[in-house]
């Protein structure tokens, strides 16, 4: 049996990016960097160059994720369609956890090669794994999150919980603790891993705001053209039809050329915000008194960078279809006034052709007579050539007797040539 040549990779891939098992005490730092295509790799060749100086064996060509147990922590690298994320786990005792602010797991990675990494830093948090519930001792210090920003929630149907600020700290990192509760390990991870990616995906969804945000003025400006367009369309002349189809195609290139620039932009926004609102389901939230969840601080914060994005794409294509429609008015208009033109040339044609007829009827009368005329003044010059012979004794006579005929055979003659030319 003959497998599919992609059969393999396409079942593995629901394996890909699995949860790791993780149990408390952990710090976790998590990093996304937004890159090109030779930023990806780039990113791969500064992943091997790590693992060298660990001696570790290199990751495959093709590879797209790595997990890797590096001695003083572990590392998790994902390779993405628009960045790469690395994430660094320490585990961690105890008494870290009664610091005024713990240590994070960036704390022990090289940093001159934590300074290179390839791209431009999108996401920066730190992440820590506590035992027990957060109104338990030993947990993080009050200080480490911003109260007045607090979100926290219940996860998992109650048996942790999370409390982050979604604030960017002195370090430029956000900041999330989560309790592990009565959390298996492999829920634990699942749960780290959800948390982590609704960050990463709220951010990569909000590089399409920017790009919202800057349609809307060339939108603008472009819709004033197309009324001011669609006014003078009303009143032009044929003269004016020329120059004002003109504007409406240049106009309509550059709405296009926008919508090429920015449809990719706003598709990945929109399906990155259906991502963070599938990750959120699945942490299964539970409100704690007196805090918003994170669902519910993603919907109030989220959903005017969201409607601007869906907007811009909505007004794109809207403004596309208005230019369309006015240009197809146009073009119909030049199309009836066309037609009319050929008509009214089709009919000059016809006139200029009927008198073409009438003359070439005169013409033809003309032409039989000065045949004719030719053609008697010779039987003539028989007649007197058979009078001096004797053969004849009247040429006139015959010369009259003869003009009937001559003029009845030259007449029938070119009826007969004009016949066969509109035959062939």
């Amino acid at each position: 049996m003959k497998d599919h040549p992609q059969r393999l990779v396409l079942h593995n891939e629901v394996h890909a990016r699995p949860p790791e098992p993780m149990v408390a005490p952990l710090a976790i730092s998590h990093l996304v960097m937004a890159v090109d295509i030779e930023g990806a790799r780039q990113s791969r060749e500064h992943l091997s160059e790590l693992l060298r100086d660990h001696h570790q064996p290199q990751p495959a060509e093709q590879s797209n994720h790595l997990r890797i147990d590096l001695g003083a922590y572990r590392l998790r690298w994902e390779l993405h369609t628009e960045f790469v994320s690395w994430t660094f786990v320490r585990d961690g005792a105890d008494p870290m956890w009664n610091a005024p602010q713990p240590e994070a797991a960036i704390d022990v990675v090289p940093r001159q090669w934590l300074q290179s990494l390839p791209g431009q830093c999108l996401t920066r948090i730190h992440l820590w794994l506590v035992p027990g519930r957060a109104n338990e001792a030993g947990g993080p210090q009050p200080g480490l999150l911003r109260e007045d920003t607090l979100v926290a929630s219940e996860i998992a149907q109650g048996q942790g919980d999370v409390r982050t600020d979604f604030q960017l700290h002195a370090d430029g990192y956000g900041r999330i603790v989560v309790s592990a509760g009565s959390l298996s390990a492999r829920r634990a991870g699942r749960i780290v891993q959800r948390l982590l990616e609704i960050e990463t995906y709220r951010m990569a969804a909000m590089l399409g705001l920017p790009v919202a945000r800057q349609a809307f003025g060339r939108l603008g400006a472009a819709e004033r053209e197309l009324a001011e367009l669609a006014q003078a369309v009303r009143s032009a002349t044929a003269d004016d039809e020329a120059q004002l189809l003109d504007r409406l195609t240049r106009l309509a290139g550059e709405v296009e050329s926008q919508y090429a620039a920015t449809h990719s932009r706003f598709s990945a926004s929109h399906a990155y915000f259906a991502l963070v609102d599938r990750r959120i389901e699945e942490i299964r939230e539970s409100r704690i008194d007196g805090l918003q969840t994170i669902g519910e601080f993603m919907q109030r914060r989220l959903s005017p960078a969201r409607s601007t994005c869906e907007w811009a794409a909505r007004r794109q294509e809207a403004l596309s279809m208005r230019i369309s429609r006015i240009s197809s008015l146009l073009r119909t208009r030049v199309d009836i006034e066309q037609q009319q033109s050929s008509q009214a040339l089709l009919e000059t044609m016809n006139r200029r052709q009927g008198l073409q007829l009438k003359l070439q009827s005169t013409v033809e009368g003309l032409s039989v007579a000065a045949i004719s005329y030719y053609i008697i003044g010779l039987v003539h010059y028989l007649a007197e050539g058979l009078e001096s012979r004797g053969w004849l004794h009247e040429p006139r006579l015959a010369t009259a007797a003869g003009v009937p005929l001559v003029v009845g055979l030259v007449w029938w003659f070119i009826r007969r040539v004009h016949h066969r030319m509109r035959v062939s």
